[in-house]
């Protein structure tokens, strides 16, 4: 094990709760150039200033770096109830990263980001989050809550995920997400953070699980997390590679050019089946590439909060 990179890695993201404060911060910075900039008025303590009003509780800072015009809101509370689920199997550590930074995240770092940058802005909304982590055990669940302690708690716990490797050598995602759907009683958004790579390949036992996810009238979004270089398009130049499974140590060699456009379609096939059952089921399917930014997140939880209040 190279020491300094998993010291790198933890002090990284020791300051969590920072990075991700600078993910949303840069968010609302870009939001009156996007086309969801009508959203904006989602974030807690922010509205849009009207014409007329006092400009006594104008958020000048804002302003400055967005160059539209809020004011801070005190009491306009929504007291929502959210849950994240974070796939924490082997493969969401594809690709290994040894420096692990904002420019160069894998999938776990990158959910793990995702789910702080959320939390900061529920957590800015006194909204109450609960957190439920799985690989080939079910790891940790917290309930909804929105005290200062819950959300250090769940930074922590984020925290030590992204710092340390999973060796799990099996991957049951349909079992514990049924599990998860028991434990959430109380109507909520669920957010899924997962690359649905699995070693249990029952399709229909998976899209039941999702479908469980639903019931007492949640709304759910899966952020399929995939590396699409490699793990879609299948992007490994010309030369001969030796190809690992990340959970069972399975190994091929081979020239990836040769399969690649019959990996790149069963790999197509599967997302578009996955697509298909998530709109039956009404559940948010967001195709998030981990090597772009957050905005993808960002902007399907706005207009998914939106919906649900």
């Amino acid at each position: 094990m190279d020491v300094r990179s998993e010291l790198h890695k933890a002090q990284l993201f020791n300051h969590l709760e920072l990075l991700a404060n600078q993910i949303v911060e840069g968010f609302i910075s870009g939001i009156h150039k996007s086309p969801f900039h009508g959203f904006s008025a989602e974030f807690a303590e922010h509205k849009i200033y009207n014409s007329g009003e006092s400009t006594k509780h104008i958020d000048w800072k804002l302003y400055a770096k967005s160059d539209r015009l809020y004011t801070k809101r005190y009491e306009d509370e929504t007291n929502l109830r959210c849950h994240m689920i974070l796939d924490n199997s082997a493969s969401m550590y594809y690709p290994e990263v040894k420096n692990l930074s904002l420019d160069n995240l894998n999938k776990i770092g990158y959910g793990v980001l995702s789910i702080a940058a959320l939390m900061q802005i529920l957590k800015k909304q006194r909204d109450a989050v609960g957190l439920s982590i799985y690989s080939d055990t079910y790891d940790f669940y917290a309930s909804e809550k929105n005290s200062e302690r819950h959300f250090q708690m769940l930074y922590s716990k984020l925290n030590e995920v992204a710092a340390t490797r999973n060796g799990s050598q099996s991957t049951k995602t349909y079992t514990f997400l049924h599990q998860i759907a028991e434990k959430i009683h109380r109507r909520s958004m669920i957010f899924l953070f997962t690359d649905m790579f699995q070693t249990e390949t029952e399709e229909e036992k998976l899209f039941e699980a999702l479908r469980h996810l639903k019931y007492n009238k949640h709304a759910v979004a899966l952020f399929h997390l995939m590396d699409h270089e490699h793990e879609i398009n299948f992007d490994f130049g010309s030369a001969p590679k030796r190809f690992v499974d990340v959970e069972t140590g399975q190994h091929i060699d081979l020239y990836a050019e040769s399969i690649q456009k019959a990996y790149s379609e069963k790999v197509l096939h599967y997302q578009q089946a996955l697509k298909l059952k998530c709109a039956q089921y009404k559940i948010k399917y967001v195709e998030v590439d981990i090597r772009g930014d957050f905005s993808q997140v960002l902007n399907s939880f706005m207009i998914e909060r939106q919906k649900f209040v």
